[in-house]
């Protein structure tokens, strides 16, 4: 059994350009593999830390060579002739070493590039797909793109409120055809914006940023673009919201229809509105994390839409099994965004996926706005079965490479994939 010789922590780089976590891991035979770690630009509060260096002018005080050094001086001794397969030992042992509730001594940012490369060479170890050695012989699904097509909020320099602005193909055969779908709407949607004179330059997860002012209009975009592609909207695509509340929040009030705040009861009533005006099956992160007021927002939005609308909490639960825990039992949403590095270990990660699945929530697979060349996540999508993955739109080679890592995995499960429905 290959066991660990040497881990290696680097500063890289995202697809912002800011300097993130890579880490290296070699076995004693000379096998090796790598992670990088993602950054966020909408972070929650209750995300695990990621340490960075506050007082490095150099780079804006934005590098991370302490999270490195950590690698490098701590965990790397401490793992050191760990046996490579046993994922809950390494994890557990990352989480000893640290210590505190939210990764503060050693920063999320470099356990979880040590623990997902562990993972990655233990398959390799092994000679097969990350996906079967994460999954097994069930992981055969393939997941539902959201993809983002129009970017607002933090993502965008316009005045959008609502943060991102999705597709989701409806019963596709396979994860190809869904790709496929993907591409037409998008293109149309570029054609649509350019003979408007707005521009088709994207935002930081692919998708286009025009200057529009209202959420209606970029709605209205999108509906005619699914139209011209030869799709009915709501039946062969559906529309999906990430509202991304905690930027538009303030005293209990919510500014997501105009820069105007106002309480919760009118804007679940937006919501509402927009859920029966369009065909909007998804809506992400409506109410603001800790607006524990909101909870009954979120109750009843999910009462008043008769379910009909996946209702997904993110920053809301930051992939925290002890906040999912509490939201299960307050019934006040249906999904879950997964995100690794919320976390910190993919330990952690694949206890909130189980706990999710086990109450019938949905589990969407996600990417960060700070990505990389990474596609961990693909391969976590299938493994788990998740219905649905976030990783942008069909541009940016960061976002690009999930989707072809999807349609490699899809090749390889051959007549046995199945793509998933919800």
């Amino acid at each position: 059994m290959a066991k660990i010789k040497n881990i290696k922590g680097r500063q890289v780089f995202d697809s912002r350009g800011n300097p993130t976590v890579e880490a290296e891991i070699i076995t004693d035979d000379g096998r090796y593999a790598s992670a990088i770690v993602p950054s966020g630009a909408s972070i929650g509060s209750h995300e695990a830390f990621e340490l960075r260096d506050k007082k490095n002018k150099k780079y804006l005080n934005k590098s991370v060579f302490t999270a490195v050094e950590n690698i490098n001086e701590i965990i790397s001794k401490k793992l050191n002739n760990f046996h490579i397969f046993d994922q809950k030992k390494i994890d557990k042992t990352l989480i000893d070493l640290d210590g505190t509730t939210k990764k503060n001594k050693l920063g999320a940012n470099s356990m979880l590039a040590v623990s997902i490369a562990a993972c990655k060479l233990a398959s390799n170890c092994r000679n097969i797909s990350l996906f079967k050695h994460l999954g097994g012989t069930v992981a055969k699904r393939l997941p539902l793109p959201l993809m983002n097509i129009i970017n607002g909020g933090v993502h965008a320099n316009n005045s959008l409120r609502i943060q991102e602005f999705m597709i989701r193909p409806e019963k596709p055969k396979t994860f190809s055809e869904a790709i496929r779908m993907c591409f037409l709407v998008i293109q149309n949607l570029k054609t649509l914006i350019n003979s408007k004179n707005l521009s088709t330059t994207v935002g930081d997860e692919g998708g286009f940023a025009p200057a529009l002012k209202k959420n209606e209009e970029a709605i209205e975009f999108i509906l005619k673009s699914i139209e011209k592609s030869g799709f009915k909207p709501g039946k062969d695509v559906s529309i999906c919201l990430d509202v991304a509340s905690n930027e538009l929040y303030k005293n209990g009030k919510y500014s997501v229809k105009s820069p105007k705040f106002e309480d919760v009861e009118k804007t679940m009533n937006y919501y509402l509105d927009l859920t029966n005006k369009y065909p909007i099956q998804s809506i992400e992160d409506p109410f603001s994390e800790d607006d524990w007021g909101s909870w009954d927002g979120f109750m009843k939005f999910l009462k008043e839409n008769n379910k009909k609308t996946q209702i997904v909490g993110d920053d809301l639960f930051v992939t925290n099994k002890n906040r999912l825990n509490k939201g299960i039992k307050a019934r006040i949403a249906n999904a879950i965004l997964v995100k690794p590095n919320q976390i910190g270990t993919l330990t952690e990660t694949m206890d909130v996926i189980e706990l999710a699945h086990k109450n019938g929530y949905e589990t969407i697979i996600s990417h960060r706005s700070g990505d990389s060349e990474d596609t961990f996540i693909a391969d976590l999508a299938v493994a788990t079965n998740s219905s649905q993955i976030k990783t942008g739109s069909l541009a940016r080679s960061e976002r690009v490479a999930k989707y072809n890592r999807l349609l490699r995995i899809e090749e390889e499960l051959g007549n046995s994939a199945k793509i998933a429905k919800v």
